[in-house]
């Protein structure tokens, strides 16, 4: 038993090399990627720009404009976007943790399907902001409630139903 466990793994192992050596490209693994990561882009202009798949960890980002950005499966993570707008912004599938929003302007900005954990959502607009299957603290989703209004003019859902308020 224990030697066809060992085998077992061997042999997954050697699949894995295999595919690896044979060029394969996984899932995870993205050609050309942006980082950003541990960077000053204070005040910087990003408006309209293909940003998918970049890599913003731990960057200061006060005051940058993101405004109709695409950061669709972005990863942000530790990151500081106090006062920052994202006007119109594509985050669908973005990582989107630990980072302060504090004071930021998030209308109508696409998070369908991000991850917003452990993030500081505090006096940031969210009009027309659509959350739609996307994972966010509880605490987060009652305080984002008290103030969720409008409608995405992108994909049609109202913000309130995207946090699933209570009426």
């Amino acid at each position: 038993m224990m030697l066809r466990r060992v085998l077992v793994v061997l042999a997954a192992i050697a699949l894995a090399w295999l595919w690896i050596l044979l060029g394969a490209n996984p899932a995870f693994a993205q050609t050309n990627t942006i980082n950003y990561s541990n960077t000053l882009l204070e005040n910087r202009d990003f408006s309209h720009t293909d940003l998918s798949g970049g890599v913003f960890v731990a960057a200061e980002m006060r005051g940058v404009n993101f405004e109709e950005a695409n950061l669709s499966n972005a990863i942000l993570t530790k990151g500081n976007l106090l006062g920052a707008n994202l006007k119109g912004a594509n985050l669908s599938g973005a990582l989107v943790d630990r980072v302060t929003f504090y004071k930021a302007d998030l209308t109508n900005t696409i998070f369908t399907g991000a991850t917003l954990s452990r993030s500081i959502l505090d006096e940031t607009i969210i009009t027309g902001a659509d959350f739609s299957d996307a994972i966010i603290d509880r605490y987060d989703v009652s305080q984002l409630c008290k103030r969720a209004e409008g409608i995405n003019p992108v994909t049609g859902i109202a913000t309130r139903e995207s946090l699933g308020c209570r009426s």
